[in-house]
């Protein structure tokens, strides 16, 4: 009986696990001038979606993870965090600082998985019209 019961707890917790709150799944908000702010980023950070993060990221991207650093292409880009997203769930994005300097924009917090903390770092810049993820940093929190 004890079985039947643990299972039936262990299944309805999975449940409610997968309709976590935060995770949306929504079309970005955009200014007038049809740019995203680096706080849409930070929700699709937030959300673990790569596919709502692929929106932002430049042409070209540099990745810097715990076990290696490098320039991607925007698909590369894309397929590298989905498996860092993948290997590390994403529970949680927490903003700690946000600040701008000479056109540019950056956003430092703390990424939440379930494999542990990383300090995140995010770097966009204006081109033309847009403002595009051009850094994103990753470092295991201490």
């Amino acid at each position: 009986m004890k079985s039947i019961l643990g299972l039936a707890v262990l299944t309805f917790s999975l449940i409610l696990a997968s309709f976590r709150p935060g995770t949306t799944y929504s079309i970005p908000a955009t200014d007038s001038t049809g740019t995203y702010s680096i706080d849409d980023i930070a929700g699709a950070m937030r959300s673990g979606n790569v596919g709502q993060l692929s929106r932002y990221l430049d042409t070209r991207v540099d990745i810097s993870l715990p076990e290696k650093s490098d320039t991607y292409s925007k698909s590369q880009a894309e397929m590298i965090i989905r498996d860092f997203f993948t290997t590390n769930v994403v529970q949680n994005f927490l903003v700690k600082h946000k600040g701008e300097n000479g056109g540019s924009e950056f956003c430092v917090g703390v990424l939440q998985t379930r494999n542990g903390d990383y300090r995140t770092t995010l770097f966009i810049k204006q081109k033309g019209e847009k403002q595009l993820l051009q850094e994103i940093r990753f470092q295991a929190a201490q």
